[in-house]
């Protein structure tokens, strides 16, 4: 019979070893294709162990999507400059996201497999609107001082981010190698495409 973490501390590391072990096989086969006693056998631990923190899959997924949504936006907050020049701000925002995409493939698989999904709950969107609303008052601001092109924001962010979840998937699936000079190429063909 196991023991039952007593401590907050190992109350908090048995929650993390769930969430991690979510993530995994969340990001290898999808919400649908990963059951809970799955789940809990990669984490070490019983279902009913896993019941007791989170009541059920669909609690699990969206304490997993905050707890990843932050840590990209951390990731790629970190060391960003509202001054700098518009060309550096986007080059920050690339690196950061294609580096977070190169150490973290298993979150960047999940988050892009489940940011519209239906079973987010109200907090899950309320973080994904935050996230949109943040980069479309950056956007708005560059386009401001007429170095966007003046479209809709959503427009921008579609064919930027589109264009690193493409190069991360043929990363992650091996079509092609993501070399530091491809990785500079599609930086720059994404510049010129939404700049004026």
């Amino acid at each position: 019979m196991q023991a039952r973490a007593t401590t907050p501390e190992a109350v908090e590391a048995k929650r993390e070893a769930i969430l991690d072990a979510a993530l995994a096989l969340f990001a290898e086969r999808g919400y649908h294709g990963t059951s809970v006693p799955s789940i809990a056998k990669e984490a070490g631990v019983g279902a009913g162990t896993l019941y007791r923190y989170f009541e059920a899959k669909e609690t699990l997924v969206n304490a997993l999507f905050l707890r990843e949504k932050e840590r990209v936006l951390q990731h790629v907050m970190d060391g960003f400059d509202p001054s700098a020049p518009p060309r550096d701000q986007f080059h920050h925002f690339w690196s950061r996201v294609v580096a977070y995409g190169r150490e973290r493939a298993e979150s960047f698989r999940f988050l892009e497999h489940h940011h519209h999904a239906p079973y987010l709950d109200d907090s899950s969107r309320a973080l994904e609107s935050q996230v949109r609303d943040l980069a479309a008052t950056i956007i708005a601001q560059v386009q401001a001082v007429r170095v966007f092109k003046p479209v809709d924001p959503q427009a921008l962010i579609t064919v930027v981010w589109g264009s690193v979840v493409m190069l991360m998937k043929e990363h992650y699936t091996g079509g092609c190698p993501l070399t530091d000079q491809l990785v500079q190429q599609t930086e720059d063909l994404c510049w010129e495409a939404i700049r004026l």
